[in-house]
């Protein structure tokens, strides 16, 4: 998969989707006045925009281990600190945030365990961890309907239907073996509309993610297939494309 990509890339790509989510995410952590939180994996800064809303740039800090998104950040936010580091390893002391949150993250994480441990060991005790990530294994996530026309022309090609954390009940039990254990879990829609099939297909050219990554490994012969695939499925004119994320937020031990 690939992240080392222009941010204008990735918007176009995801933040149809990420940006409204994050509208909605952003709530789970009921932050206030003057209480720190720390975006992981933030990308261009879907969710990094939200909380600079609730708490200020002042109180938010930043990471991602994708130096051209850190670089957009910084960029788009002159008030927030945004630093390349990895969940697995956040160059922070313990108990510095009120909320450490991860959108869209978890399943990318090398090790997701490592990662939400981290996130709780630099959250104070009594403070929020929180995490969504799509609903890819049933069908209800935002790129479903462009891998069931992968499998349709690629039956051997499983997607992100096995990543860590996009099955029911499967990111609480990541939080549970991180030592979370005082969570709960939702699930978070989000409603995108489209134009044309063009405005929805276009993106999957960018080589985005692992979506992104798999087409532009096909040879012109594959991609036609897919392509045709794909406005099969799609229908004419403007239509709508409805995403669900799982959601788990959990109170940090010791509060």
């Amino acid at each position: 998969m690939s992240f080392l990509v222009p941010a204008q890339a990735y918007g176009r790509f995801m933040g149809r989707f990420s940006e409204p989510l994050a509208d909605q995410f952003v709530g789970v952590a009921r932050l206030g006045d003057g209480q720190r939180a720390l975006d992981v994996g933030c990308g261009p800064g879907a969710l990094t925009a939200r909380l600079v809303d609730v708490v200020g740039a002042g109180s938010v800090t930043a990471v991602d281990p994708s130096e051209p998104f850190v670089e957009a950040a910084r960029a788009r936010f002159p008030g927030v600190e945004v630093r390349v580091a990895a969940a697995e390893d956040l160059p922070f002391a313990d108990a510095t945030f009120d909320a450490s949150l991860a959108q869209l993250v978890v399943h990318f994480m090398r090790d997701p365990v490592a990662g939400l441990r981290e996130m709780a060991r630099v959250t104070r005790p009594g403070g929020t961890v929180a995490a969504a990530v799509w609903n890819h294994a049933s069908g209800t996530g935002p790129l479903s309907l462009f891998w069931e026309a992968v499998r349709a022309v690629d039956p051997q090609e499983e997607g992100e239907s096995d990543y860590a954390g996009v099955k029911e009940g499967d990111l609480a039990r990541l939080f549970g073996a991180a030592g979370l254990t005082d969570s709960e879990e939702s699930v978070l829609t989000v409603r995108v509309p489209f134009e044309s099939f063009e405005q929805w297909w276009e993106p999957y050219l960018l080589g985005v993610g692992p979506a992104g990554v798999y087409v532009a490994g096909l040879d012109d012969e594959r991609r036609e297939a897919l392509l045709a695939e794909c406005r099969r499925r799609v229908p004419d004119g403007p239509f709508e494309v409805a995403a669900s994320s799982w959601c788990v937020s959990a109170t940090v031990p010791g509060g």
